[in-house]
């Protein structure tokens, strides 16, 4: 039996795990300041584990709205010289090129970004990469998988830093508002979920068992299975 791959576990998804900081709300006034990508395997016995991780910090773009408030909750100073801040252009090259070469290590048809309230994160990465006029973005638009319905789901908790304790995962919440940080947690969360469902025997399904089960109660005397 050959081992499972990453590829058939997501249809042929990568998974990349993002976390964003950024100067506001909205993705197309506001600058983004930072962004870190965290990227999964999987070992032979279908377990998935964090691999690799991407990370910049990002100069505002041309005109870009910046929020004090927002600078004020994450903590990022955008004058000081020792965040080694490169422009939005070459930190999106940057990860749609280191993206879209372990894509293709994993045999993979395109990349969904996994993110904690996903629609954000992936708001602030599209318009990112219409500013800076990337052609060949490895992600997929519109498809996200959000880890705050997973964890709703699986842990009954939908923050970030309850759903990391409910899993067992350490969180610290001083360093937490660093998109670093917080994309290792939300991948380990991320793994975390993926892999109990596995070990429940969620994935694979079970095919055989189930037909099995169907057969068996097709078998029964119809009086017996109204019973």
């Amino acid at each position: 039996m050959s081992s499972p791959l990453l590829k058939d576990r997501f249809r042929n998804y990568f998974p990349v795990i993002i976390d964003v900081e950024t100067a506001g709300f909205n993705a197309h006034t506001d600058a983004l300041l930072e962004l870190a990508a965290v990227t999964l395997k999987m070992d032979d016995q279908g377990i998935v584990h964090p691999e690799h991780e991407i990370h910049f910090h990002v100069e505002p773009f041309a005109g870009a709205n910046i929020e004090q408030a927002a600078l004020d909750f994450n903590g990022i100073d955008i004058e000081c010289a020792l965040r080694g801040a490169v422009s939005e252009a070459d930190a999106m090259k940057g990860l749609c090129k280191a993206i879209r070469k372990l894509q293709k290590t994993a045999d993979c048809q395109r990349s969904v970004i996994v993110a904690h309230n996903a629609s954000f994160d992936m708001g602030f990465i599209n318009a990112a990469l219409e500013r800076t006029q990337i052609k060949r973005s490895p992600f997929h638009p519109f498809v996200s998988f959000d880890t705050t319905s997973l964890a709703a789901l699986s842990l009954g908790q939908t923050v970030l830093i309850k759903a990391c304790q409910a899993a067992g995962i350490e969180f610290d919440q001083k360093q937490a508002h660093g998109a670093l940080y917080d994309a290792r947690r939300t991948a380990e969360l991320f793994c975390f979920m993926i892999n109990r469902y596995h070990q429940l025997g969620g994935w694979p399904l079970a095919s055989a068992e189930i037909d099995a089960e169907i057969e068996a109660q097709d078998d029964k005397d119809p009086s017996e299975a109204r019973q």
